[in-house]
């Protein structure tokens, strides 16, 4: 099938069924999300022509990510495919998540983020801006605006309320901002990395300088941020307005592996307000995946609890609101076993922890094994394909 490729506008303003990528944050168990995404991505090539040139950004009109997350997002926006972010991957973990003892203190972060900034850079241009022509797609970034209190999610919709710098430079619009600044600041993970901060609103005559200080998206509700990017695409204040329905919307929301609820990795239970945010951020996850089941059903949904299971015919509307699937994998001792046998008991309980550089190969080999059996060509219903040439 030859197919049409779309300019980032056409993503956003062109009618026919619309679709959506998200992706969670979790370090570097962002791994275990390209596993899922090679996946992906040979399946919808395979639909589409077998073309070499096909890329996530082709037929995707979306692209979402929170921390790791969006780095992923940013980088299939830039029409990398999914083996470039690997191999993108594997080298931030050698390079950035590289531990140094004179940082291993109350004050300073764990990890030096002059070396994520400088990667960043290297992979999304420096110069180039959250509303810059080579992003291919749709894309936004969850983040957390802490002088403020307040979740950022930041797109690059045309259309968007803030997204042009006013003629009065009264603000800079969204989409003059460095993309690799917006994606640090979506992975400004507290206590492992430094708060980003960039100008939000200019100095003159009669004003002074305003800068916004942000921190990783996960630390709002959506380090899973489906439900975010569902009010993206449909709420009028986000000027985008995409029709609901399962025949107009589709959103492939993917995971980084879920912590064994049995273990408390080491790293967090010797820091027990750590270990609070994360079971929080654990509580948020829950309750975006509970929202994303209860709007859309689907095959590929998970049990909530045993009290509700899983959902299945219990939807919030008569009909869903979009067509979903959700992939991600659990780091228990049984399912880890079932993928990739042969890991010690402390391996796998390393597993749970998100900067752990030992485990990269692992996690990849996880996420591609996990999805052999849970992708499949049937996620992505035939009234989603790209338009024909």
């Amino acid at each position: 099938m030859a197919y049409r490729i779309l300019t980032r506008d056409e993503h956003f303003t062109a009618p026919g069924p619309k679709r959506i990528l998200t992706l969670d944050g979790g370090g570097l168990k962002g791994i275990v999300t390209l596993g899922f995404l090679a996946r992906v991505e040979s399946l919808l090539r395979e639909r589409h022509g077998n073309d070499a040139g096909f890329r996530l950004a082709h037929y995707f009109d979306l692209i979402a990510g929170t921390s790791t997350g969006a780095i992923i997002a940013a980088a299939l926006a830039k029409g990398m495919t999914v083996a470039e972010v690997t191999a993108y991957y594997l080298q931030m973990g050698t390079k950035v998540f590289k531990s140094s003892w004179f940082r291993h203190g109350a004050v300073l972060a764990r990890y030096d983020d002059d070396r994520l900034r400088d990667l960043l850079k290297e992979v999304l241009g420096e110069a180039t801006t959250l509303g810059d022509a080579s992003l291919l797609t749709g894309v936004m970034f969850v983040t957390k605006r802490v002088d403020t209190g307040s979740p950022w999610p930041l797109g690059n919709n045309p259309r968007g309320r803030y997204f042009g710098t006013p003629a009065d430079r009264h603000y800079v619009g969204n989409g003059d901002y460095p993309l690799w600044q917006v994606v640090r600041a979506s992975t400004a993970a507290p206590t492992f990395f430094d708060p980003e901060s960039f100008t939000i609103t200019e100095a003159c005559s009669d004003r002074q300088a305003v800068h916004g200080t942000f921190v990783d998206g996960g630390v709002s509700p959506f380090n899973n941020p489906s439900l975010q990017a569902f009010m993206y695409a449909t709420l009028a204040g986000y000027r985008v307005q995409w029709p609901k329905g399962a025949d107009n919307l589709l959103v492939c929301s993917v995971g980084t592996g879920m912590v064994d609820p049995a273990r408390a990795p080491a790293k967090i239970a010797a820091a027990g307000a750590v270990q609070a945010l994360m079971s929080l951020m654990d509580d948020c996850a829950s309750l975006v995946e509970t929202m994303m089941q209860w709007m859309a059903g689907g095959t590929k949904v998970k049990t909530i609890d045993r009290e509700l299971g899983d959902l299945r015919g219990d939807l919030l509307t008569s009909t869903p609101l979009f067509t979903y699937s959700r992939y991600d994998v659990s780091f228990t001792a049984d399912c880890v076993n079932a993928l990739v046998p042969g890991l010690s008991a402390k391996q796998i309980a390393s597993l749970s922890e998100m900067d752990e550089t030992d485990n990269l190969q692992v996690w990849k080999s996880i996420g591609e094994k996990a999805a052999e059996t849970t992708v499949e060509a049937a996620d992505f219903p035939p009234q989603f394909n790209l338009p024909e040439a």
